[in-house]
């Protein structure tokens, strides 16, 4: 007698998965990657920094004492949630470098600057809820908030970043549990908000009382002597009452080593302590091993001059596929020449084209983007694709531009 009885094919039940996943889809960035194994191609893709432009020396001096240190075990153990100490005392000397008043108990780590966004979503997204975002903005934060039932409404942009009359507009139609913003070098469309934009985004948080989410991971990618405006956290002090409305999101992935994987977060209290609760489910706390290895990285005092590297190889490859674009490509496209950070956000001005389609033709001719339609929340510009200059150099980029312009 069999004991054992396979199910018949009539018999198999589907998993019945969580609702929340029918608001979202797999990245459709992730999902080109998955072509670039083509031999020989020239990826414009990614939104990766350069291996070669990592402080490799640095990061070995700083692990090496780490892992010799004094704490050596206690890096290796279970940590506080809220973050490694000697790292948020770090990042608040760090901060305030940039203009940002911020004490150590007002700054949580985490895992990636990604995690402290999936923190917002879960601590304050109800399903319904309306959320302001750029149109073009990060693809992963419209999924993550999508995630959580949010209605995602998008504010236009321009060279000089989203259009505060228009943000104006949208907050008194749409109410919104909060906006969200890359105010400087934004991914994907590389525009800075300007210092004056800053300031009124800061006045409408107070004036209409909505949260103002701060992402960022590229400000320190500027290119040229001068840096960009200061953060609006850093200019919440000259508007009354705008801080406790603001939240700020920072990470080392762009310019240390995104294999750390550590971010930050600055918010009032309340909404700190929710987002420690949150985190405590989703892993415990962010690896101490990493955030000490950034911690002692900070001490060795070795960023300023590892980011000039990075700043000037990033500002002469941002130049050549200006040029390149401008040469090869003429009329057929048109773009803003960033400031600085790592993407040029582009549009085919043929009638009717479709960036999507026109990368099925350069994956063909062995280079590849982005189509920009994925980057919008609504009414996508299936006309607009992003190219990444960062991890191309000046020679394959040269000749990738060459292959786009023989795709068109």
């Amino acid at each position: 007698m069999t004991l054992y009885q396979p199910l018949q094919l009539a018999d198999r039940k589907t998993l019945a998965f969580a609702s929340r996943l029918r608001n979202v889809e797999t990245s459709a960035i992730r999902e080109l990657f998955k072509l670039l194994g083509k031999p020989g191609i020239i990826s414009f893709a990614g939104g990766f920094p350069d291996p070669a432009m990592f402080d490799l020396d640095g990061i070995r001096e700083a692990t090496s004492q780490v892992l010799n240190g004094p704490d050596a075990g206690a890096v290796l153990q279970y940590g506080a949630t809220e973050g490694w100490n000697p790292l948020r005392e770090a990042l608040s000397a760090h901060m305030a470098s940039k203009g940002i008043a911020a004490k150590p108990e007002e700054i949580i780590t985490t895992t990636g600057s990604q995690q402290a966004l999936d923190l917002i979503g879960k601590t304050m997204i109800n399903p319904g809820d309306k959320v302001i975002m750029e149109g073009p903005t990060f693809l992963a934060t419209i999924q993550c908030f999508r995630l959580y039932g949010a209605d995602v409404v998008s504010a236009p942009i321009d060279a000089d970043g989203v259009q505060v009359d228009v943000l104006e507009q949208l907050i008194v139609e749409h109410k919104p549990k909060f906006i969200y913003l890359i105010p400087t070098f934004g991914n994907p469309s590389g525009a800075m908000l300007s210092l004056q934009r800053r300031k009124r985004v800061l006045e409408l948080a107070v004036k209409y009382q909505v949260l103002v989410v701060e992402d960022d991971p590229y400000s320190e990618l500027y290119f040229g002597k001068a840096p960009p405006p200061p953060s609006m956290m850093s200019l919440s002090q000259d508007v009354s009452g705008s801080r406790e409305w603001l939240v700020y999101c920072g990470s080392f992935s762009k310019v240390l080593s995104p294999g750390l994987r550590v971010g930050w977060m600055i918010a009032q209290p309340q909404l700190l302590a929710n987002a420690v609760m949150c985190k405590q489910f989703s892993d415990a706390h962010t690896s101490n091993l990493t955030q000490a290895i950034a911690a002692q990285y900070l001490g060795l005092k070795r960023m300023d001059a590892a980011l000039d590297v990075v700043r000037k190889t990033y500002a002469e490859r941002a130049q050549t596929m200006a040029d390149c674009l401008r040469k090869d490509l003429g009329d057929a496209i048109a773009f803003s020449q960033p400031q600085g950070g790592m993407f040029f956000w582009t549009r085919l001005t043929a009638p009717g084209a479709d960036a999507a389609e026109f990368a099925k033709r350069a994956i063909e001719k062995s280079v590849a983007f982005v189509p920009g339609a994925p980057f919008y929340a609504t009414e996508p510009d299936r006309a607009a694709l992003r190219l990444s200059f960062a991890t191309a150099n000046v020679s394959k980029i040269v000749e990738g531009v060459g292959r786009l312009a023989a795709a068109l």
